[in-house]
């Protein structure tokens, strides 16, 4: 009976994948052919998610999001070349100052959507931290945060800022002429496969550890270190990158539901205010950062937006606006937000106490 059930099981596995895949490719090659910013990750990120909502059966393995993390991590650590380094050390402080803005953000957005909403404040403070919707879910549920609230918070607030500030700087004609360049451009595929051996090893390692997104922070670390090094293994094929981008895509869309729709329609809407708010008090902070430090406006909004690291760090890539400084500001943040997160909780729980 056990072997008589294992194709079934497969077919239950496999058929839902594939579909998937095909609706985030089609997708794909249509905004790519309309001109739409980041085709390979827009296109299958809301036709999957519409298709989920609609009632498709849709499906995106864990294992399918870790392979399009890793695609991006590599690609993204390829660009820390030893001046790169250089140029970021200079640019600590502005980073730190773009962490604690992040932090703070992250605390008003929970108080005003605890307001707007009436969602009880631990919700509403995991619910808005900016950080991975994995990551602020798992935390919120050792504090009695309702899961649900806070991954629908996440996953609404990623879409809303991956389909806004993309279409805003395409439409707009923002284009940047990047001076930093990856460590190299030819693929070379001896070089490739030990580059994979390595990056996947260490992927592998920080998940082990419960490293917060492992496949994105592992192999962009080891690919950074083996740039700054000067040992440029390969570059990643084109081919790799799009379909990265094509698994994070459908990866975010397929967390959408036909339940989705139905949780609470004033939370949702409080939700998709409090993000939009958050958005342009970043850009507004980000224009004051841009004057300060020298960089360009549009890779300030990058490297200060509400975003994850991954979406952010790819419009950085596709519109030449300083990739390594854009990822570096994101990979910061996130580090200091789960290392914080509990503390600034347990002090916020202290304050409202002692009120």
């Amino acid at each position: 009976m056990h072997a008589g059930t294992m194709p079934s099981l497969n077919r239950s596995i496999v058929q839902p994948l594939l579909l998937t895949l095909t609706v985030g490719f089609l997708s794909a090659i249509l905004c790519q052919w309309l001109g739409a910013p980041l085709p390979w990750m827009i296109g299958p990120l809301f036709s999957t998610a519409a298709a989920r909502m609609a009632g498709a059966g849709l499906r995106s393995p864990v294992q399918v999001r870790e392979a399009g993390q890793w695609a991006i991590g590599t690609a993204l650590g390829l660009y820390f070349t030893t001046p790169v380094l250089k140029v970021l050390v200079s640019y600590s402080g502005f980073i730190l100052a773009g962490v604690l803005f992040a932090l703070l953000l992250g605390v008003a957005g929970g108080w005003m959507l605890h307001k707007l909403s009436g969602v009880d404040k631990t919700t509403a403070f995991f619910a808005m931290a900016i950080g991975g919707a994995s990551e602020m879910a798992t935390q919120g549920e050792r504090h009695g945060a309702k899961v649900d609230r806070v991954a629908a918070a996440h996953s609404l607030r990623i879409m809303m800022v991956v389909g806004i500030i993309p279409f805003l700087f395409k439409f707009s004609g923002v284009q940047g002429q990047d001076v930093f360049v990856p460590g190299t451009r030819i693929v070379h595929y001896g070089g490739l496969a030990v580059l994979i051996l390595l990056t996947s090893a260490c992927a592998v390692l920080l998940k082990r550890t419960r490293a917060p997104n492992a496949w994105v922070i592992g192999p962009l670390l080891v690919a950074a270190a083996l740039t700054a090094f000067g040992l440029n293994l390969s570059a990643l094929p084109e081919w790799m990158v799009h379909l990265g981008q094509l698994f994070i895509g459908v990866s975010l869309g397929t967390r959408f539901s036909p339940e989705f729709l139905h949780t609470a329609p004033r939370y949702l809407a409080s939700v998709a205010i409090c993000a939009l708010l958050a958005m342009a008090v970043a850009a507004s902070f980000a224009f004051g950062l841009s004057m300060l430090s020298g960089m360009h406006p549009a890779t300030a909004i990058l490297a200060t937006s509400p975003g994850g690291i991954a979406e952010m760090s790819l419009t950085a890539k596709t519109l030449q606006l300083g990739v390594p400084i854009v990822t570096a500001f994101h990979v910061t943040r996130l580090a200091a937000l789960v290392m914080t997160i509990g503390p600034m909780y347990r002090l916020a729980a202290r304050i409202r106490g002692a009120r």
